[in-house]
C-alpha cells in the first residue's frame, strides 16, 4: 500500500530536498530513506559546503536542505549562512552527531529552520522537512535541552578564545611583551595587538594582568592542570 501524501498549505509537492554530506554512506541512506516517502524527492547531493552553494544555483534552488557541520571547507553553518544569504526562502536543516550548545546556537544565528541529529528516526526526519517547509522551526531535544543548559548556566571564560589567541595568552601570562610574542609566533606586531585586544574583550578584563589572572584561574593556559581540563572535556 503506498503512503498518503500529506496535504499542507504548499501547493508545490513534492518537497524538493538537497543532501549535504561529505560522507557517501550517509548520503546513500538519507537516498534511500527519501525514495520510501512520496511528498519527498531528492533533487541533488553535494559532499561539501561549496558544492551546495552551487548546486543551489544549478539546482534552481531546493525547498529543504538537510545540511551535515562537520565538513571539509566550508561547514555547514558556514554554508547555511551562504545559501540563507542568497535564497532567503530555503530551508535547511542541520543534520549532525553534535549536540553542543555553541554548535546548536552557530547554526540557528546561521539561519538554519531545524537542528536534529543523525540518529533520529525516518518518520521523524520525514515530518521535521514537512515542518521547517511550512516555515516552522524543529530542534531534536537534545538540542533544545543544551540551549537550555547554556542558559542556565553560562560559558566559562575563555572558551572562545581561538587556539592562536590561546597560544597569545599563554605567552602574555608568562610576562612577555608584544615584540616578544609577535618574534616567538612569527607574526607580525599589529597581529599580536589586535589578538590581546581580542583577548581582553573576551575575557572582559582590561588589562594584561587581569586576563593572566583570568587565566590562570580557569586554567586556560597551560598550567599543571590545564592540559588534563581541556582533555576531559
Amino acid at each position: 500500500m503506498k503512503k498518503p501524501v500529506h496535504n499542507y498549505s504548499k501547493a508545490s509537492l513534492p518537497i524538493k530536498v538537497l543532501i549535504v554530506d561529505d560522507h557517501a554512506v550517509m548520503r546513500t541512506g538519507l537516498k534511500f530513506f527519501l525514495m520510501a516517502f512520496e511528498d519527498l524527492r531528492l533533487v541533488g547531493e553535494a559532499s561539501s559546503g561549496e558544492e551546495a552553494v552551487s548546486l543551489c544555483q544549478d539546482l534552481l534552488q531546493p525547498d529543504v536542505i538537510l545540511m551535515d557541520l562537520m565538513m571539509p571547507g566550508i561547514n555547514g553553518a558556514e554554508a547555511t549562512r551562504r545559501i540563507i544569504g542568497r535564497w532567503p526562502h530555503i530551508r535547511i536543516i542541520v543534520l549532525t552527531s553534535f549536540q553542543e550548545a555553541e554548535l546548536v546556537q552557530e547554526a540557528l544565528q546561521a539561519g538554519a529552520t531545524g537542528y536534529l541529529l543523525k540518529n533520529v528516526s525516518a518518520d521523524d526526519l520525514a515530518q521535521a522537512i514537512r515542518t521547517v517547509y511550512a516555515g516552522r522551526p524543529t530542534l531534536a531535544p537534545e538540542a533544545t535541552q543544551a540551549l537550555i543548559q547554556a542558559t542556565i548556566q553560562p560559558p566559562t571564560p575563555g572558551q572562545d578564545l581561538t587556539p592562536r589567541e590561546l597560544d597569545v595568552l599563554t605567552l602574555m601570562v608568562k610576562g612577555k611583551t608584544n615584540p616578544d610574542i609577535a618574534k616567538e609566533l612569527t607574526i607580525g606586531l599589529s597581529t599580536v595587538k589586535f589578538h590581546v585586544s581580542s583577548i581582553l574583550d573576551k575575557l572582559g578584563v582590561s588589562s594584561r594582568a587581569e586576563a593572566a589572572a583570568v587565566a590562570w584561574e580557569h586554567q586556560l593556559v597551560d598550567t599543571p592542570g590545564a592540559a588534563a581540563k581541556r582533555r576531559n572535556k
